[in-house]
């Protein structure tokens, strides 16, 4: 009994020493083969941030369609501060009524602008006030003024039209209609555009002009 016992005991043990052996090995074949790699698996596009949208255009593109109602509806957040009828009294900041295409820091008498604003020259244009809008701390570092700025193209160029509806300024500035795919395509565009090319050779109306014969003289019988 003891003996057959022992004997079964020495296969079991021998055999689970035969599965240890092969699972080191097999470790150590898959260690070899892949030790190098990274885990995981890759994700496209996760080493640069996604932007979302378009890049921005000029303001001139966005004032072609402005809305000056909407304009009014983002002024409320500057009403706080800003007067904008006709004759409004000066608050914590000035009136801005006919603000557009007037001197930079200089539009509303009597008014105490910071001296970055009304040293910083040149007229309230549309692009001006734009980069303003945008952000008016960047524009003019010493401001007085703590708002913000618009970070949408489309509002600052609705509030652009609601200041020139009061008070009145330049036309819009006029905008050529952003490129679709860049310089390339415009090439390839043109390119098409202007038909196939024709064989050296070739003359006005298309047809391939035809080499004379090796001695036309002789041909004619003229010298």
């Amino acid at each position: 009994m003891d003996g057959r016992f022992n004997t079964i005991a020495g296969w079991v043990l021998g055999a689970g020493i035969v599965f240890l052996g092969a699972n080191l090995v097999t470790h150590e074949l898959f260690k070899a083969e892949h030790g190098n790699e990274a885990m995981g698996y890759a994700v496209n596009g996760s080493d640069e941030a996604e932007t979302g949208g378009a890049a921005e255009q000029p303001i001139a593109f966005y004032l072609q369609t402005a809305d000056a109602a909407r304009g009014e509806r983002q002024f409320s957040k500057c009403s706080g501060c800003h007067t904008i009828n006709q004759g409004g009294a000066n608050g914590i900041g000035p009136n801005l009524f006919g603000v557009v295409g007037k001197p930079i820091g200089k539009h509303a008498a009597g008014f105490a602008y910071s001296g970055d604003l009304s040293g910083h020259g040149g007229d309230w244009t549309y692009e001006n006030l734009d980069t303003w809008l945008k952000s008016p701390k960047a524009f003019a570092a010493g401001t007085k003024m703590t708002f913000a700025g618009l970070g949408s193209a489309e509002d600052r160029a609705n509030v652009l039209a609601y200041l020139k509806a009061n008070g009145g300024g330049p036309d819009f500035p006029a905008a050529a209609a952003p490129a679709a795919g860049g310089d390339d395509e415009a090439a390839a565009a043109g390119d098409a555009a202007a038909g196939p090319a024709t064989e050296p050779g070739a003359d006005a109306a298309g047809a391939v002009a035809q080499p004379e014969p090796a001695n036309a003289n002789a041909a004619t019988g003229n010298e």
